[in-house]
């Protein structure tokens, strides 16, 4: 699925248009990146909420050549999924 498709998926489904779709959720990265730059977990609604995790530096290895790689220390964003989404993905007795 595209940017635009997705777009257009979620303006038919909130009975708008694309350009006001493309416009929350600009204002919704905006917010999420200042929220997750000053307070380090925001909550996602019903999707559950993303948090800022610290990687500490490792030793990793170059699949090509299998020599050994200093992976630097960084921070990345997590995203947990609420508990709604996750059953939704891992009801017992699926096959």
């Amino acid at each position: 699925m595209t940017q635009a498709q997705f777009y257009q998926e979620v303006a038919e489904k909130a009975q708008l248009s694309r350009t006001q779709v493309r416009a929350v959720f600009a204002g919704v990265e905006e917010i999420v990146t200042k929220k997750l730059k000053n307070e380090g977990k925001i909550p996602l609604g019903g999707l559950g909420y993303a948090k800022l995790v610290d990687r500490k530096a490792r030793m990793g290895r170059n699949p090509q050549t299998g020599e050994p790689v200093k992976i630097p220390a960084k921070t990345v964003i997590k995203l947990n999924p609420a508990k709604t989404l996750k059953d939704v993905f891992n009801k017992k007795g699926k096959k």
